[in-house]
């Protein structure tokens, strides 16, 4: 079965990525796009591109019918979901199948089963694997506050209320205090039934300040699972990754292979096929447990292509057709060098990291020496209100972990993005504190250093921004004096400016230097 045009479910720098992928294979693309999306990127990629409606995604990347609508249209033989959206869709994988389509990832039978937190609980232990103690199955809606409150208790505490669907840190409450538990468990509830259509939610003991470490892996149609070097996720802001890299420096070679192989177990158990990531916590005392499983490509990916030079993607549609895995486990498991990956993010960090939609004016990303950005934007398009506001992940590669890091400094330096807010001020930083450069934190470590600014900017004035400011304000000061005739004294925006007390004019030339 050879797969020859590609429907990419998805948007952004995830489409941008396929489709790159794809014309390396001389597989032709299709793009869908909602009506805010009519000049993005990926729509200039594709070799073809069709309107699935307007830009709320429930109308439009969340509509299977006028995806599998315009897979037919456009003649395409198979459909890559990306990640996001329809990705984990038990429903949209069988929907694409029942039209006659490949669809690139797992079967729909594996999304369901392990697309539930408890479900996949269970396939872990079958296959041997140590999970975090907590209620195998989900709580009852009509169970009573009593037993509630004894199930609680019985796991021990701090406990977590999560989530049976879905991920991202949604439907999800830590609870220290007994007397907290049961409106957490009801707000749980609420925001996992608005976010993934199911209230359901379970118990799971927190353990204390672990680190998130996953494991890649991908499985053939013959039996045949591959699982890859594992993937540090433990810098996250409000259960969300923001930086990924690869190798752990809390994993030893020991625990290396005894994770990978779990890992590669869990997935044999289940049949499982196409890409997919095991997740686990692994505490202080070297101890991991099976978190979950994500059955789709990975928003960290590159990081795992760039210490391995395997392409996956590319193998996601090799295995699509039928082909076997014939990679070397021990390339696959052996890091290369370093990579860390950052999300930029359209976002204001020194307004508690409020999204911040509008156009991109200038854009202009870094190159070099082990650099990678895998980006959905450019500049004059606008980065629209209604998705995950993601631009672009910038990727550094090195030889060991402090070359990658300062070679991701000097990426951040080099990257320009004006028009709106991002987030490279708040990695430039991240990636300059004591912690992260010695390798000493766990999952919750951004969210404690972040409560302790208390709300500092990321972008400190320095002797050189000082020096800039100091310029710009005499050169506004001296077009005041030559314009129209005005002096200093006069009024109107520029006789205002200079009329103004030097600190005053001082902090607005600084601001405008900092932009």
């Amino acid at each position: 079965m050879s797969v020859r045009k590609v429907l990419i479910a998805n948007r952004g720098e995830i489409a941008v990525r396929i489709i790159r992928a794809c014309r390396e294979m001389d597989v032709s693309t299709v793009a869908v796009y909602s009506e805010c999306d009519r000049a993005a990127l990926h729509v200039r990629f594709a070799d073809e591109a069709y309107a699935i409606g307007p830009s709320p995604p429930r109308e439009s990347y969340l509509r299977i019918d006028r995806i599998i609508e315009a897979a037919r249209k456009s003649g395409a033989d198979a459909v890559h979901p990306g990640y996001g959206f329809l990705a984990e869709n038990e429903d949209f994988a069988a929907a694409v199948r029942d039209a006659g389509l490949t669809f690139i990832g797992p079967t729909p039978e594996a999304v369901a089963l392990m697309g539930s937190k408890t479900e996949a609980r269970l396939a872990a232990l079958r296959a041997g694997v140590p999970v975090v103690p907590g209620t195998e199955t989900a709580l009852d809606p009509d169970v009573p506050d009593e037993e509630i409150a004894r199930i609680a208790q019985g796991i021990g505490y701090p406990v977590l209320v999560k989530a049976v669907a879905g991920g991202g840190g949604k439907g999800m409450r830590t609870v220290t205090d007994p007397a907290d538990l049961l409106n957490a468990v009801r707000a749980a509830r609420s925001e996992a039934g608005s976010a993934f259509g199911d209230a359901a939610v379970y118990f799971e003991r927190r353990v204390v300040r672990p680190r998130h470490v996953e494991v890649q892996l991908l499985g053939d149609h013959h039996g045949t699972v591959i699982p890859f070097v594992e993937r540090e996720c433990s810098i996250q802001r409000r259960h969300q990754k923001v930086v990924e890299e690869t190798p752990s420096l809390a994993v030893t070679p020991e625990i290396r292979r005894a994770m990978t192989s779990a890992a590669a177990s869990v997935a044999r158990a289940v049949g499982y096929t196409n890409a997919g990531t095991i997740e686990f916590l692994l505490d202080e005392s070297g101890h991991f447990y099976f978190l979950e499983m994500n059955t789709r490509l990975q928003v960290e990916h590159p990081v795992t292509e760039m210490v391995t030079g395997i392409d996956l993607v590319r193998w996601q549609i090799r295995i699509a057709q039928g082909e076997r895995l014939d990679i070397d486990p021990a390339l696959a498991g052996t890091p290369r060098g370093h990579a860390l990956e950052c999300r930029i993010y359209a976002e204001d960090p020194d307004n508690n990291f409020l999204p911040s939609p509008g156009r991109i004016q200038q854009l202009r990303a870094p190159s070099g020496p082990g650099i990678r950005d895998d980006s959905g934007a450019t500049a004059g398009l606008d980065v629209p209100i209604f998705y995950d506001p993601m631009i672009s992940k910038l990727v550094a590669w090195a030889e060991d972990r402090p070359s990658a890091v300062a070679r991701m400094r000097r990426a951040l330096a080099e990257y320009v993005v004006s028009g709106i807010k991002t987030t490279l001020p708040f990695f430039t930083w991240l990636l300059q504190q004591p912690a992260f450069a010695s390798g000493q934190f766990h999952t919750t470590y951004l969210d404690e250093v972040l409560k302790s600014r208390n709300g500092r900017p990321f972008v400190e004035p320095t002797p050189e921004t000082e020096a800039v400011a100091a310029v710009a304000a005499a050169l506004q000061i001296a077009l005041a004096r030559t314009s129209g005739g005005g002096s200093v004294g006069t009024t109107g925006a520029d006789g205002a400016l200079a009329n103004q007390p030097s600190g005053h004019w001082k902090a607005r030339a600084r601001a405008e230097a900092l932009r």
